[in-house]
């Protein structure tokens, strides 16, 4: 691999030497289709933080399962590599010392049967301790910690289940919150009337972390994106709710459990899980414990089996995924294959858009339709299953790759998937023009500011990213803008979201190199004319901020409160290919920084034809939890290096497909 400072020196009318070029692009594609699943479909590793390794071997000692030293033994190797040179643990590679992380890496690793007075268990220890020790954790840290009996019931914010009864006008109702936070927050709110106690056979604490007692730490304070003036109303509304709530009716407790377990129980999802994610199928053996069911209770083993199958365990190491994201993966392999070309890469393109298909969700309203009543069904989900809450993000990638394929060769298979999946994302477009991942107008922004929600993540409202898919899709199936409302509204939307820099914030991928690629595909496609000021500027913003060496990165930093413009990072190859690709959507594939950039993937790509990628380049709640799809350094490049030549081959050097 280069260094970030190697500079890969380019003149203005040097081009790419093709021969080598499609050296790379045939060895790159070789490789990724190495990766090919026996049924068609891609599916690769989804790496998060050292918390959710460290949550799952919390989740057997709570349960007091039977020890697996051979797993703990990977586990615990895992967390002592991501250990920091701080000390702590980081959200991502090189990051700086995360709170939460730390302290359930501690604990997690002292629960394994880590010596305390080991040389990393004394580093994170200090290092815990001098930043003002636990007491500093996030919520979700909190109550882990809570069913530990570490810290009292009064360090976490009232979860009254009584909330499962409320109506929807009311200003606090489920369904005005976030698929992730409703899903993980319904089996929590149970747990937290039932004030359960882990069972912790070996009887491990974590006291030495606090600089206090941990039974006085008292509430979390005011987070950095909270308004001053809501906190205090919420804050004053939980200490009231901490006197009355044990005054509440049984009876009224209990129809509100029911409720819970009714809502968890129409969406358990066999072994994939509530949601299809770790914290609600991690909540929920928790929630069936607790109300005394035991280890074989067909709902509870069903989840628990589902949670050992988002391990990765390998000969040395081994972690647990937050989630799986076979349906992303093919589908963004399926466009860089389309790109690639060649007859028996795209036979294995089309192979993988007939396993995507049968998964298109077209008989169940999930969620999303509290808010969009009349609407059909049509999307697909992030995972193998997760039919009540398919993302347009998804849908919009699969629908564009399908109509590829038509486009192609003329196949009608594909024609009633993609009305259906047009249709469904026209319905979920929210007031503001904009589309969000899984919701229409989750716009209740004043939930952000409760106790519960110092993370800052309690919503699903539009962002730029995703709405730049959509127009995609729409645009490719032929919309435009003055076809389209729909289409209209979009624009209108990216142009009120971009940055005085030039770019466009990216919710779903880091950072604004990821949004600013996303929407400047979405307006070439919408047809919107690449000499457009927006586009103009967001061309020199993507110029300025090139590294030396051909590349580009961007940290995690990006996503700060206070972030006043782009700040150095290492390149990496999917954020190349990113950059790479929105300038060619907006035709400037003569320029040279584009010819730097390919420059940079073709030198940085290994002997097995692909790139390694061991920095975090994509986003599951800003600032507070990062991933690293081990697929995004395999198919971006390929996808990128490919496009390149196909435009440096034609004459109209038009990219002509929405992404």
């Amino acid at each position: 691999m280069l260094s970030i400072d190697k500079t890969i020196a380019v003149d203005a009318t040097a081009t790419v030497d093709p021969v080598a070029l499609q050296k790379s692009i045939s060895s790159a594609t070789e490789a990724l289709l190495g990766y090919r699943q026996s049924d068609g479909h891609w599916v690769f590793e989804l790496e998060a933080d050292s918390t959710i390794p460290s949550e799952y071997v919390l989740l057997r000692h709570y349960l007091a399962e039977p020890v697996d030293s051979e797993l703990e033994a990977k586990i615990a190797n895992y967390l002592r590599r991501t250990q920091g040179d701080h000390g702590g643990w980081a959200l991502v590679q090189d990051g700086p010392f995360d709170m939460s992380a730390s302290v359930k890496s501690y604990f997690a690793l002292k629960m394994i049967g880590e010596s305390i007075d080991a040389p990393h268990m004394a580093r994170a220890r200090e290092a815990i301790r001098a930043r003002g020790g636990a007491a500093g954790s996030n919520v979700f840290t909190r109550f882990l910690l809570a069913f530990y009996g570490v810290l009292s019931w009064r360090a976490v914010p009232v979860l009254p289940i009584e909330i499962m009864l409320l109506p929807m006008w009311s200003p606090f109702h489920i369904n005005k919150i976030s698929y992730w936070a409703r899903t993980t927050m319904v089996p929590l709110m149970v747990l937290a009337a039932l004030k359960p106690q882990a069972r912790n056979p070996r009887g491990v604490g974590i006291d030495e972390l606090f600089l206090q007692d941990p039974k006085t730490v008292g509430m979390n304070k005011k987070a950095p994106h909270q308004s001053f003036g809501w906190y205090l109303l919420f804050s004053t509304l939980d200490k009231v709710l901490r006197v009355v709530e044990p005054l509440f009716p049984k009876k009224l407790r209990q129809r509100a459990i029911d409720a819970a377990l009714k809502f968890t129980e129409e969406r358990l999802n066999g072994e994939d899980g509530m949601g299809a994610i770790y914290p609600p199928m991690a909540n929920i053996v928790m929630m069936y414990d607790a109300l005394g069911k035991g280890p074989d209770f067909p709902p509870r083993a069903i989840t628990r089996k589902g949670i050992d199958k988002l391990l990765v365990i390998g000969e040395h190491e081994a972690y647990c995924q937050p989630c799986v994201s076979p349906v992303w993966d093919t589908a963004l392999t399926c466009h860089a294959l389309a790109e690639a070309g060649g007859e028996d890469t795209l036979a294995k393109m089309k192979e993988g858009l007939d396993w995507l298909k049968p998964r298109q969700v077209l008989d169940l309203k999930g969620d999303w339709a509290v808010k969009a009543p009349d609407v059909r069904p049509g999307g697909w989900a992030f995972q193998y299953n997760n039919a009540h809450y398919p993302d347009l993000d998804d849908t919009a990638v699969v629908v564009m790759a399908m109509d590829r394929v038509r486009r192609m060769d003329g196949t009608a298979k594909y024609d009633e998937a993609i009305a259906r999946a047009k249709e469904w994302i026209l319905g979920l477009q929210s007031v503001d023009g904009g589309w969000a991942a899984f919701d229409a107008d989750n716009l209740e922004y004043y939930l952000n500011n409760i106790p519960f929600a110092d993370h800052g993540a309690l919503l699903d409202p539009p962002t730029e990213d995703v709405t730049a898919r959509c127009i995609s899709m729409l645009a490719q199936l032929g919309e435009t803008a003055q076809t389209s409302k729909a289409l209209a509204d979009g624009i209108a939307y990216l142009r009120r979201t971009q940055l005085a820099e030039g770019s466009w914030y990216g919710r779903w991928g880091l950072n604004y190199i990821y949004g600013t690629w996303s929407v400047l595909c979405a307006l070439n496609a919408a047809g919107v004319d690449h000499q457009d000021p927006m586009i103009r500027k967001a061309v020199d913003w993507l110029l300025s901020v090139q590294n030396k060496d051909g590349g580009w990165g961007e940290d995690a930093v990006s996503y700060r409160l206070d972030y006043k413009g782009y700040e150095v990072a290492p390149s990496t190859s999917s954020q190349t290919a990113w950059a790479l690709l929105g300038l060619m959507a907006v035709g400037e594939v003569e320029n040279p920084a584009v010819v730097r950039g390919v420059e940079y993937l073709k030198t940085t790509q290994t002997e097995k034809g692909l790139w390694d990628e061991a920095r975090y380049t994509a986003t599951g709640f800003p600032r507070v939890f990062y991933l690293r799809y081990h697929g995004y350094s395999k198919f971006f490049p390929l996808w990128a290096m490919a496009r390149y030549r196909n435009l440096r081959s034609t004459n109209s050097r038009v990219v002509g497909v929405g992404m």
